[in-house]
């Protein structure tokens, strides 16, 4: 019955027509009543009439209704919406910031919920509208934009349909400056556009239009900026940033092993950590992804982890989390695979004392990885094994000949161990 009312009272048409629509925005703030009110008859059809009119502060309070509706989770309510997404899009291109801004959240709610809502915007020209829109000079377009395209990025048809039309449109070589400008413009956009940017990277295997735009050099010099403003006092939300920016270098050097030879990035990484790991820890993990992978195939950034005297710092790291112990053997492994110039500088910080605890870690996957660490060690510096014996080692590899998974790894190992040195 209320809800009702609240219909009728819209319908009518009389001059207090605003007030009423302001009292139906309050009521959809409510689950049941939005599901009520899609329901009835009419009442979207009366609600895009008043979208449409020419009152502009009528079809601002509609585009208010039309938003607290998007935000239903139930895909009933987004699917009631569908008839008004190609006037959602035609006034993303008004005068009114507001109502643009209105229409782009709009937009990015209802994108989430329906796979029918995502499926009609993408012929009305959603992704064309976007790349117009992305040139604006308002930043709360901007993140706008951003919020509706990682939405869109996100869905599960957004391999084989999204990308691929977001990629040939102009959005990317806009995306990437709006990005790298995170600092001197607005924080929000840029973390919105670099979330978009990974959820491309990680979603489609061949990212040479990014690649083209030069992402790689741009996302080196953008992180090396972030880590000169940290000794200064990082800016507020930096971490935010930060996060994404090192999962889409993580990611572009694993699909291409193309990398700037600069160890500045190497600093950078240590500079980031230092600075967020204790309000920030989840920010270990993706700092460690990238140093893996920008080790693992590359002598350059495991000469420079050791030239530039980081391994410090990076064995520090190696009781963080059960994840930092894994990937920090992980980036040591990478180091020793280089031979034995390599593994005597790992020796000289003596590495074999902290490696010992570590085997009678309850987690099998860092004892492994510590296995294949010690097994490099041992192949090229075989005297490292003679005092690995010596403080005690012989012991705690014998623990492991019972472990399934490990014990052809500490079999191998033993026997290593047990051959007289020279043999």
């Amino acid at each position: 019955g209320q809800v009702l009312e609240l219909l009728r009272g819209v319908q009518r048409g009389s001059e207090d027509r605003r007030r009423s629509l302001g009292r139906l925005r309050r009521a959809l703030q409510n689950e049941d009543t939005q599901q009520k009110f899609v329901r009835l008859d009419g009442s979207i059809r009366t609600l895009t009439g008043l979208f449409t009119s020419s009152l502009a502060e009528l079809q601002l309070e509609a585009a208010r209704c039309l938003h607290e509706l998007s935000h239903s989770s139930v895909p009933a309510v987004a699917e009631a919406c569908l008839p008004v997404t190609s006037y959602l899009l035609t006034y993303l291109s008004g005068h009114s910031l507001e109502l643009t801004e209105l229409c782009l959240y709009t937009l990015g709610n209802l994108v989430v919920e329906s796979e029918a809502v995502r499926k009609q915007l993408l012929p009305q020209g959603i992704i064309p509208v976007l790349a117009s829109c992305i040139q604006s000079p308002h930043e709360a377009v901007l993140e706008g934009v951003g919020y509706v395209l990682s939405q869109l990025l996100q869905a599960k048809e957004a391999p084989a349909e999204i990308i691929p039309l977001v990629l040939d449109s102009l959005l990317p070589q806009h995306m990437l400056p709006l990005v790298c400008s995170g600092l001197k413009a607005g924080m929000g956009a840029a973390v919105e556009f670099a979330w978009c940017l990974h959820y491309i990277i990680c979603r489609h295997e061949d990212n040479v239009v990014l690649l083209e735009l030069g992402a790689v050099p741009a996302l080196t010099s953008l992180l090396l900026d972030l880590a000169s403003q940290i000794p200064q006092g990082a800016p507020e939300g930096l971490e935010l940033l930060v996060c994404p920016v090192l999962r889409c270098l993580s990611n572009l050097l694993a699909q291409t092993g193309c990398q700037g030879q600069d160890g500045r990035l190497l600093i950078a990484l240590f500079l980031i950590l230092q600075c967020f790991l204790q309000q920030h820890p989840f920010l270990l993990q993706e700092c460690l992804w990238l140093l893996n992978n920008l080790t693992a195939d590359d002598p350059f950034f495991c000469s420079a982890l050791l030239s530039l005297d980081l391994l410090p710092a990076l064995l520090q790291l190696l009781t963080c989390s059960q994840m930092a112990t894994v990937l920090v053997l992980t980036v040591l492994c990478n180091v020793a695979e280089k031979g034995a110039l390599q593994c005597q500088r790992l020796l000289q910080q003596p590495l074999l004392p902290q490696l010992l605890p570590l085997l009678t870690l309850p987690d099998p996957e860092a004892v492994g990885q510590c296995l294949e660490l010690l097994h490099l060690l041992f192949l090229h510096c075989p005297e490292a094994a003679a005092d690995f014996t010596r403080q005690g080692g012989h012991q705690a590899l014998e623990q492991h000949q019972s472990t399934p998974e490990l014990q052809e790894q500490a079999q191998a190992l033993l026997d290593m161990v047990r051959q007289p040195p020279g043999a």
